[in-house]
């Protein structure tokens, strides 16, 4: 599993080691591994060009060492220092030593946009706001550079915790991130200005609870329901899904093909898209008697496609078993309602859906996708899964944020929500945990959508048939 730490827990564990550490060795090991991706990235080092883009601070000083290994192995290296007076004096010193140049502000563009590898020592992980106006003006010279951009722990301009741009940001090729990942290097929009992320392992002793996680492979595969030799269709668990209408029978469909690929036993359906639902999957229990007389379940899925239908929602809710509540499901949902109930809640909303049940507006929301999920899990006292360009998902209860690292913008099309609401409800039914469903649900239905574009465009039910696919990726590791 892949951890994020707050920058304030990340600051405690830097002293406790620093205080077990010769003064200037934590740097130096954060700076050789610095040094070492920057070689990787522009394959020959002898004879490159190199930019460091100097701050104040240590993660200026990071820069610099750096800078100081790859000029002793052959790279002209100029660093441009953007606050003279409170440069870190070690490294810049280092640099000099090693053949190393130094510049201003003034000509800066010149040299980014003649070099073949620029190093952003701009902001450190405690930068908070936008850029200053001489940082903001190379941001901008660097994004018109032909040269690989590498950023020092987290791009410059980014929100370390919340993975919030406000105003001009470097865009990074690769960032190199010290002893930990960072929120905002997982987290949109942040995470769209760090490019790949290398880890470099500095020694760190951290807490056991993260700020965010994110799945791998293994996490998953050990939490998809497996039959045994005594598993019947009851005991693998029984999904309800009250959804669609007669204006939106596609949105039954597509949820139903979800629920029928994610491991329960067997699916009913309640609703007024029951031949639709027939006809495309006969295996389904079909009824029209209403959620409360629709025989026995173990979780319901309720809300895509259903239009006004408040009165399946409000009986959904009632029910003593784990609820997915999505799309008009969530305009329809009484809040005190969602409060009130004791078995979980997990509710799927998209930013727009998020927005609406907040209060604020949708552009609010995708620029702190974090704190919005958070906010409305409180608000509802439910488990809450963001979807969009980073899926999160969060619980009322505190704890790591779970982030889905396996999204594709393919995945933006009509339907697939609802396919993946099913595909959730039936990890629910299976007895995961609302986290649990949500999050693998999700990482599913993110390999799904890989599989089946394959570059080129999918509809929802291309998703949902990608199901398996991903289902027996995972489980082979």
């Amino acid at each position: 599993m892949r951890t994020a730490y707050s920058v304030e827990t990340v600051r405690a564990a830097e002293r406790e080691l620093m205080a077990r550490l010769p003064e200037g060795a934590l740097m130096q090991r954060a700076a050789a591994g610095l040094a070492a991706a920057c070689a990787d990235l522009l394959g020959r080092v002898y004879g490159s060009r190199v930019v460091l883009l100097v701050g104040s601070g240590d993660n200026g000083g990071d820069a610099l060492y750096a800078g100081a290994r790859l000029a002793r192995r052959g790279a002209g290296v100029t660093a441009v220092l953007l606050a003279p007076e409170r440069t870190h004096a070690a490294g810049l010193t280092a640099l000099r030593r090693a053949g190393g140049a130094v510049a201003g502000v003034e000509g800066a563009e010149d040299l980014i946009l003649r070099a073949g590898l620029v190093l952003d020592g701009i902001v450190g992980i405690g930068g908070k706001g936008g850029l200053r106006p001489d940082a903001a003006r190379l941001a901008s010279v660097v994004d018109a550079s032909r040269a690989a951009v590498v950023a020092v722990d987290l791009p410059s301009g980014v929100d370390a915790d919340t993975g919030e741009v406000r105003g001009a940001a470097i865009r990074a090729d690769l960032t190199v991130t010290f002893g930990t990942h960072k929120p905002g290097l997982l987290v949109d929009p942040a995470r769209e200005y760090a490019g790949s992320v290398r880890l470099v392992d500095i020694g760190l002793s951290l807490p056991l609870e993260a700020e965010l996680e994110a799945l791998q492979h293994a996490d998953v595969a050990r939490l998809l329901p497996v039959p045994t030799g005594e598993s019947d269709k009851y005991r693998r668990g029984v999904v309800g899904i009250a959804a669609g209408s007669a204006r939106y029978p596609g949105a039954a469909v597509l949820a139903v093909a979800g629920a029928l690929r994610g491991g329960a036993g067997a699916v009913r359906y309640v609703g007024p898209a029951g031949d639709a639902v027939i006809a495309r999957f006969p295996e389904t229990l079909v009824s029209d008697q209403g959620p409360k007389r629709a025989g026995r379940v173990q979780a319901w899925v309720v809300g895509p496609g259903a239009g006004d239908d408040a009165a399946s929602v409000a009986e959904v809710l009632a029910a003593d078993v784990p609820v997915l509540v999505d799309a008009d499901g969530l305009r329809l949902a009484d809040v005190g309602a969602v409060r009130a109930r004791r078995a979980p809640t997990l509710m799927t909303p998209h930013a727009g859906e998020a927005a609406a049940l907040l209060g604020v507006t949708r552009e609010s929301v995708e620029e702190a996708r974090l704190e919005s999920a958070r906010e409305l899990a409180g608000r509802y006292g439910a488990t809450v899964l963001l979807k969009g360009s980073t899926t999160l998902v969060a619980d009322s209860g505190g704890g790591a944020v779970r982030v889905n690292p396996t999204g594709t913008a393919w995945l933006a099309t009509a339907g697939s929500g609802d396919v993946l609401s099913g595909l959730a409800g039936s990890l629910l039914a299976a007895g995961l945990s609302a986290v649990d469903a949500g999050s693998a649900a999700a990482y599913l239905h993110g390999l799904a959508g890989r599989f089946a574009a394959e570059g080129a465009p999918v509809g929802a039910h291309d998703v949902a048939d990608g199901i398996r696919g991903a289902w027996r990726d995972v489980r082979a590791g």
